[in-house]
């Protein structure tokens, strides 16, 4: 597959990533030394070497598959063109390896049960599944005994917010959806669909949902823009029985708790006595400021493009200002600091950053408190670059994989919706993703927390677990869990129930 001509979209690394993955097919002359040649020429144009793969060879050379991350669409060419310099060498063709993983698709359907005789067919389709139909339709509440909706999320999204990317449209959303679907999966043993939805009225996609939710156990709200987010996800929370989640809002909040839950261990801190700035002030860092009033913090200024946040700027005295913002504006910042982040950063404890690159200068973090913690969440680049920031914080996380301390949503999302469908949970309360930041922060045992290692890595296979069994346990203990109807499916078994689970007919 030759290299995409495409060039529109944002540049999404600074260093080699395997999301720049390259497999280039080079042709060599039969000549000593020459593979080193090629992968020392790589080196030196900023390549990552991996794999190095004989395809074929006879007595005038070879041609082999090198492996290669690059930090961008750019850099391929200068490794391409440090290629083409030697002599004896030409390239032949080059591979996207991301955009080959997405050919046809991330997911696929597949049967539980084999179709190999009449008797499967009867019993799978007509006339077996009549049966089940009318035991359904005299009994609606068994749907969640004899369909998949009791294992079953729907990833909703009009791709108006796809990070890092804006407002794409719902079919360039796709492929996001359909690695939320995978995360699930992985992760939880949740099937999720990918639901993209071609308008961007948040009358016509609460309806889309409502007449969709027959047939899920649960609603994941994804990459909607605020503010229609939070009127759409209210208004869904109200009119399904079913649990709905902003997971760019919740999901967001519950990792930033679990993290900061450790770091405050660690500076010996107390959360009613820290000093906050958020910068950002969208679905995400919203949703963070509410997690962090309800654990106990007081003192919080957030930051939008305009500066500081309070009830004395401009667009809240006129009232342009949107109705979540003065909300925020209200139950924040109560001495009305003004000004940029920079401006207010001053006696601040803990930086979250929400926002975009580069957003706070990092010779101002040096005016934050002793033991200073920064969770600069941005993505690909966050608000200011760590290497920056390490003469003056303490501790440092990002969302980006490649520095400690990454704060992802996917250590949330698959556990709270696997906990919520494990005991029919209708709704996905404030005690539950509290419940799931303590588990998300418990993974980490005190002897091993240190400043790089406050949070557990997206690859603990511990933590969703962890998550599922605290959600459905608070679930369980407030009296929102349904009796009865308790599954418990284990991790990766799609979603057979185990012995004991509740059947009926």
């Amino acid at each position: 597959m030759a290299m995409p001509t495409n060039l529109g979209a944002p540049e999404l690394s600074i260093t080699p990533s395997a999301q720049y993955r390259l497999t280039i097919r080079v042709r060599m002359d039969d000549t000593p030394g020459v593979v080193g040649e090629v992968t020392t020429a790589i080196g030196e144009a900023g390549g990552m070497v991996g794999a190095v793969d004989l395809v074929e060879a006879d007595s005038h050379g070879s041609v082999r598959d090198i492996v290669v991350d690059a930090a961008n669409r750019e850099h391929w060419g200068r490794i391409l063109a440090a290629i083409d310099a030697l002599e004896g060498v030409e390239v032949i063709d080059t591979t996207d390896r991301t955009f080959l993983l997405h050919v046809g698709g991330k997911i696929e359907q597949h049967n539980k049960h084999p179709l190999k005789t009449r008797d499967d067919l009867s019993m799978t389709y007509t006339p077996g599944v009549a049966r089940v139909c009318i035991a359904i339709h005299d009994d609606p509440d068994k749907a969640f005994q004899y369909t998949i909706k009791r294992n079953t999320v729907a990833v909703v999204s009009d791709g108006t917010a796809v990070l890092g990317l804006g407002d794409i449209g719902p079919a360039a959303a796709m492929p996001v959806m359909e690695g939320k679907a995978c995360l699930f999966k992985e992760f939880a043993g949740v099937d999720a669909f990918p639901i993209c939805l071609d308008t961007k009225d948040p009358d016509e996609i609460v309806r889309a949902v409502k007449l969709m939710a027959p047939g899920f156990g649960g609603i994941n709200l994804e990459d909607i823009s605020a503010p229609r987010c939070f009127e759409i996800e209210d208004r869904l929370k109200e009119e399904l029985d079913i649990p709905v989640f902003h997971d760019d809002q919740h999901g967001t909040a519950v990792v930033v708790m679990a993290a900061l839950l450790n770091a405050v261990k660690l500076t010996e801190r107390r959360l009613e006595n820290l000093h906050v700035l958020v910068i950002g002030l969208g679905a995400a860092g919203v949703a963070v400021t509410k997690i962090l009033l309800a654990a106990g913090v007081r003192n919080i200024i957030g930051a939008d493009s305009r500066g500081a946040l309070h009830v004395k700027r401009g667009d809240y005295l006129d009232g342009s200002m949107n109705p979540v913002k003065r909300w925020f504006a209200e139950v924040t910042n109560p001495e009305c600091r003004d000004g940029k982040p920079a401006d207010v950063i001053d006696g601040a404890d803990l930086l979250i950053g929400l926002s975009g690159a580069k957003a706070m200068p990092a010779e101002a973090l040096a005016r934050m408190n002793p033991d200073a913690m920064v969770f600069a969440m941005a993505n690909p680049n966050p608000e200011v670059n760590p290497e920056e920031a390490a003469p003056y914080v303490r501790i440092m996380a990002t969302g980006r994989s490649d520095y400690p301390n990454q704060i992802n949503n996917v250590l949330c999302f698959p556990g709270i919706f696997r906990g919520a469908l494990d005991v029919r949970a209708p709704s996905i309360t404030e005690k539950m993703k509290m419940a799931a930041a303590q588990a998300i922060a418990d993974i980490v045992p005190e002897p091993e927390l240190r400043e790089d290692y406050i949070i557990p890595s997206v690859f603990n296979r511990d933590v969703a677990p962890a998550v599922a069994a605290a959600v459905a346990d608070e679930a369980r203990a407030s009296g929102t869990a349904l009796a009865g109807h308790e599954v418990g499916y284990a991790h990766g078994d799609n979603g057979t129930p185990h012995v004991g689970a509740q059947v009926s007919s």
